[in-house]
């Protein structure tokens, strides 16, 4: 019997039982779980668990991350669901959320610090590349907990088509005033992308969990 029945999912590096840390990879609108799941070998980390959730018909949510949110329910809702679950089936065989990591690239990358804030409590890391908090210009951040010292890094391009640069300041900002340890670099002219830099940050991060 699988251990996720409600939902496609693919996993690579350690079993959860013996890992040293579960990393759940939200990949962007348009690819799937198994091109998020490349990040894991450009990490190297053999003793972590990998979690790639695929999103129905390869989106998590059918409009821009920056629609009013009533626009892209109930999609949105269920997707952040399916990573509320696959942290709680981690928690269930032995895995705190202490050392439960989510990271996204694009759509992923808006819903790793969306349920990071919504579900405020100490992760292992949370990681946003090309992403930022959901919802239009005027939305109220009012959100309830603490993420405790968790370990956030945010990377995007100056440029970025699809992500402006003041929701990804925004961003940084919320999850500081949660109670995080933000880590945000801007690349000058890089595009829509993920670089080396902000791999070897993810990889120090991942490196500090113990």
């Amino acid at each position: 019997m699988t251990p996720y029945p409600a939902r496609e999912l693919i996993m690579a590096g350690a079993a959860v039982e013996h890992a040293r840390a579960v990393v759940i990879l939200l990949h962007g609108r348009g690819a799937s779980a198994r091109d998020i799941l490349g990040i894991a070998d450009a990490l190297g980390q053999s003793d972590i668990a990998y979690l790639a959730p695929q999103a129905p018909r390869n989106s998590w949510y059918p409009f821009s991350f920056l629609a009013p949110i009533a626009q892209n329910e109930p999609a949105l809702s269920h997707a952040l669901e399916t990573v509320g679950e696959i942290i709680a089936d981690s928690e269930a065989r032995g895995m705190p959320r202490q050392r439960s990591c989510i990271l996204g690239f694009s759509q992923g990358g808006c819903l790793a610090p969306e349920f990071a804030a919504r579900h405020a409590t100490r992760y292992g890391c949370i990681v946003g590349l090309s992403g930022g908090l959901i919802g239009p210009k005027e939305t109220k951040r009012s959100y309830l907990g603490s993420l405790a010292d968790t370990p956030v890094f945010i990377g995007c391009s100056d440029i970025d088509p699809h992500i402006p640069l003041w929701r990804v300041q925004e961003t940084a900002r919320v999850l500081q005033e949660l109670g995080a340890l933000v880590t945000e670099k801007i690349y000058p002219g890089m595009g829509h992308a993920v670089n080396e830099d902000e791999i070897a940050h993810v990889r120090a991060l991942l490196s500090g969990i113990s």
